[in-house]
């Protein structure tokens, strides 16, 4: 008999990382269905919530934030589209790629939840964003892409127009980082245990069979 299994996934969509952890995550729960069912929430985290609506070039934006040179951006580039191509994401990004806002993205995703469409939305902004290099703060975009995960385009953008759940998501961003997360992806567990960063599956199954084991 399997157990239930509560999991948060706090993440940004503009967090290359964060793909390619669902990525892991989703692989791991697969191969431990034998002992769990899992229920993912997606929470909201801003990497960069004091980013402009037009955004910023990715090798300027690495370089102000990290003190990375150029040729230490396409390394770390090319490293993450490795890793991401091995779980079968396609990452497309190039030195001309920009980094945008992704507060509205949030407050879509929390709408997206409560319509039961969150992960098919996560996925979609993912893509989106990641292979196809559209704008994840462009409120065309992200009527499209609800529109493709099986959400009402009319009421999606109803709720970006509207500034309906700013309020939710910035509670949702100060709890968890007041539970101590201050990077991404984070994946809380049964609110008890923490696993960092965009681990392989191998690590994910791991840790999901000895806390199932402990339940």
């Amino acid at each position: 008999m399997t157990k239930p299994m509560k999991i948060d996934f706090v993440s940004d969509v503009s967090c290359p990382w964060c793909i390619i952890g669902l990525r892991g995550l989703e692989q791991a729960l697969a191969n431990a269905s034998d002992v769990v069912t899992a229920d993912i929430s997606f929470q909201p985290f801003e990497l960069n919530p004091a980013m402009p609506p037009e955004g910023q070039n990715i090798v300027e934006h690495v370089a102000e934030k990290y003190g990375s040179t150029p040729e230490q951006s396409a390394a770390n580039r090319e490293a993450i589209r490795a890793r991401a191509a091995a779980l079968g994401f396609t990452m497309a990004g190039t030195d001309q790629s920009r980094i945008y806002n992704t507060f509205d993205a949030h407050r879509l995703l929390h709408w997206a939840e409560l319509e039961g469409r969150q992960a098919a939305l996560k996925k979609g902004l993912f893509e989106a964003y990641f292979t196809h290099g559209r704008n994840p703060g462009d409120p065309d975009v992200l009527v499209d892409v609800a529109g493709q995960a099986g959400l009402d385009p009319v009421a999606a953008r109803e709720v970006l127009v509207s500034g309906r759940y700013a309020q939710e998501v910035r509670d949702a961003e100060r709890l968890w980082q007041g539970r101590g997360i201050s990077a991404v992806p984070a994946v809380v567990i049964n609110e008890r245990y923490l696993i960092s960063g965009g681990q392989p599956a191998e690590a994910f199954e791991r840790a999901i069979r000895e806390i199932a084991a402990e339940a």
